[in-house]
């Protein structure tokens, strides 16, 4: 058993179920770690388990959300079960844009900009971004402060923004919850509503990632597989904690301190690199 790597695949899990789900982009944090703390593995299991280990974050959304998003509980009213039908309809509509857009040009966007200047960029951008959002918003009412509310309309243009996270460095919670706030979303609804897109947003990354390892002609040793699944399930732990922090931070905090720290990380990084090359 490699014991250092079981050690860094616990690191990356951490550092998965922590920026998953804060707007601070989880991939753009594991390809920075691994600049530093390198995983020994092929590059082929290295690019795949930076994708499959947010399986571990996602199985936290589904047992924290169970019951809200399950539309056969015996609990539910037939109204409440309809009302889940309708949310789960708007998270598929939500979806759409990322499956016919990102599958195809998935490849393209690994392939140039899965790299350490890009990501940077892209922090300091989307950093910029959260404090203009919120200086805009300062003193608005958001329209929409519940799913009754919330419309399909909304779930299309939220899944348009979801697009802009094929970039490493932008956050797909990031992306989504900055354009459901610019459409008028509460801070708790546009955030709730980037849980539940992230549904079938990560299966279905995580799915392809896993066909196009095994398709390329890719196995797994015991030793992979093993610290797969410790990065998964410290990612679910860690997810656990995290998403409870959040829900709990935004009732009083808006979402600058976050683009604070994407800015600040993002000059860290350039500076950085220009050192080094």
């Amino acid at each position: 058993m490699d014991w250092f790597n079981i050690i860094k695949a616990i690191i990356l899990g951490i550092v998965e179920g922590i920026t998953e789900w804060l707007p601070i982009s989880s991939t753009g944090h594991l390809i920075l770690v691994d600049e530093f703390l390198k995983l020994e593995a092929t590059p082929a299991f290295k690019e795949m388990f930076n994708v499959v280990i947010q399986l571990g974050a996602i199985l936290a959304i589904v047992v924290l959300y169970f019951h809200k998003l399950n539309p056969f509980s015996p609990k539910k009213s037939p109204l409440e079960k309809k009302s889940t039908w309708n949310l789960w309809g708007k998270v598929i509509v939500g979806t759409l844009p990322a499956a016919i857009i990102g599958v195809p040009l998935d490849d393209w966007f690994e392939l140039h900009f899965h790299k350490f200047l890009p990501i940077a960029i892209m922090l300091i951008l989307y950093g910029v971004l959260f404090i203009l959002v919120e200086n805009w918003n300062k003193g608005r009412s958001p329209k929409c402060d519940n799913f009754d509310s919330f419309t399909y309309k909304a779930a299309f243009i939220i899944g348009l923004f979801q697009v802009l996270a094929l970039m490493p460095g932008t956050s797909r919670s990031g992306a989504t919850i900055i354009g459901a706030m610019i459409i008028g979303c509460s801070r708790f609804v546009s955030t709730e509503f980037s849980f539940f897109l992230s549904i079938p947003a990560m299966f279905g990354g995580s799915g392809l990632k896993l066909f196009k390892f095994f398709y390329r002609g890719n196995t797994f040793s015991i030793n992979e597989f093993t610290i797969l699944m410790v990065g998964c399930i410290v990612a679910f732990v860690v997810s656990i904690i995290v998403i409870k922090f959040l829900l709990n931070f935004i009732k009083t905090n808006d979402f600058k301190p976050f683009g604070w720290y994407r800015i600040i990380l993002g000059a860290v990084l350039i500076g950085y690199w220009l050192i080094t090359n």
